[in-house]
C-alpha cells in the first residue's frame, strides 16, 4: 500500500537542501545522465562528489564540465570503476578510502539495461546482474566501515521494472543460461539490488551500526541507459516516449536519490521516487513496496549467494 508523502503533496525537491558543505558524495556512473544531474545538485549545495566511472575520458569530460559550471574550485573528482570487473571494484575502493575521509553517502547509481543477447562480465556473470548488483554489493561492502565512521547512508537506485519480471531470484541459474531476456533479465537484477539494500538494513540493524539503507527508483527519466546495446524495437519505443513527453529528463530523474542522500527522518523500509501515472513522473516521495521484494528466505539466499559469489566480507 502507498504511504502518506513524507515531504509533503508536492513532493521532494533539492530546494530542501540547506547546506552540505564538508560532506561527500560518492556517486557510480556520475559522468552522464541522472548520475550527472545528481552530482550537478549536490556541487550546488556546497558537496564534494567524488564520481566512479568506467570511462576515463567521458569522466574527465564531466568534472572540466562541472568545473565551467561551479568554479575551478569545486570539490569533483573520478576514479575509473568498472563494476563488471570485480578485481576494479577492489582498486576502486583502495583509491576511495585513500582520498576520501569520509564518506556521507554511497549512491549505486549506475546500470546497464535491456542488452539484446547474453553478455558476460569478467567474473563470468550475466552482464545486468554482474554490474547492477554484484559490483555494487563488493563497492558496498569495501566501503562501508567507512560510511559507517561517518554516520553515512547506503542508497540503491533500483527501478519500476523490479515488477516486470519473475518477481523472484532465478536461483537455479543465475545467468539465465536457459531463459535469457533482455529486459526479464534486466528486471531480475534491479530486484536483487533491492533484496539486498533491505537485508543490509536487516544486518545493519541487528549489528547495531549506523549506517542507513535507502532504495529508490527514477521513474521514467531521459538517460542513455537505453543504448546501442539494447534491440531496435526497445530502442524505437523508447524513442516514441520520449518524443512524446512520456518520460521526464534526467535532472527530475536525479530527485529521488538526492533525496535518500540527503534528506531527514525517511523511512528505511520504504521504496521512493516518482509518485504520478505508473510511477512514470510526478512528485517524489514514498511508493508502493510490494511483499514480493520482501521476502525472507530469498533476501537471505541472496545474500549468501552474493557473498560467495564476489567474495565480498561484511561487519554485519
Amino acid at each position: 500500500m502507498k504511504q502518506n508523502n513524507q515531504v509533503g503533496s508536492q513532493g521532494w525537491t533539492p530546494e530542501r537542501i540547506v547546506e552540505l558543505r564538508g560532506k561527500l558524495f560518492v556517486i557510480t556512473g556520475a559522468n552522464a545522465g541522472a548520475g550527472y544531474q545528481a552530482a550537478r545538485i549536490l556541487l550546488s549545495k556546497g558537496a564534494s562528489v567524488l564520481m566512479l566511472n568506467r570511462s576515463v575520458a567521458r569522466s574527465e569530460q564531466a568534472v572540466h564540465d562541472l568545473k565551467l559550471e561551479f568554479g575551478e574550485d569545486a570539490r569533483v573528482s573520478f576514479v575509473r570503476t568498472d563494476l563488471g570487473d570485480l578485481e576494479s571494484v577492489r582498486d576502486a575502493a583502495r583509491r576511495v578510502l585513500q582520498m576520501a575521509s569520509r564518506i556521507d553517502a554511497l549512491i549505486c547509481n549506475a546500470a546497464i539495461a535491456q542488452v539484446a543477447h547474453q553478455e558476460f562480465t569478467k567474473d563470468g556473470f550475466e552482464s545486468q546482474l554482474g554490474v547492477n548488483h554484484c559490483g555494487h554489493f563488493l563497492l558496498s561492502s569495501l566501503l562501508f566501515e567507512r560510511i559507517e565512521e561517518s554516520q553515512g547512508r547506503i542508497v540503491v537506485v533500483a527501478s519500476e521494472g523490479h515488477k516486470m519480471g519473475l518477481r523472484a531470484i532465478q536461483f537455479d541459474d543465475m545467468n539465465w543460461d536457459n531463459n535469457y531476456h533482455p529486459n526479464k533479465t534486466y528486471c531480475h537484477s534491479k530486484l536483487a539490488q533491492m533484496m539486498f539494500a533491505y537485508e543490509l538494513q536487516n544486518r545493519a540493524g541487528a549489528a547495531n551500526k549506523s549506517v542507513k539503507v535507502y532504495v529508490c527508483h527514477p521513474g521514467a527519466s531521459s538517460t542513455s541507459l537505453i543504448n546501442e546495446k539494447v534491440n531496435l524495437p526497445t530502442r524505437v519505443t523508447w524513442w516514441l516516449m520520449v518524443k512524446l513527453g512520456l518520460v521526464q529528463s534526467a535532472k527530475l530523474g536525479a530527485h529521488p536519490e538526492v533525496m535518500c542522500a540527503t534528506e531527514s527522518n525517511l523511512t528505511q523500509r520504504a521504496y521512493y521516487g516518482p509518485t504520478g501515472r505508473w510511477n512514470w513522473t510526478g512528485p517524489v516521495g514514498e511508493c508502493e513496496l510490494a511483499p514480493f521484494v520482501l521476502d525472507e528466505a530469498s533476501l537471505k539466499m541472496l545474500w549468501l549467494w552474493s557473498e560467495r559469489a564476489t567474495g565480498a566480507t561484511w561487519p554485519v
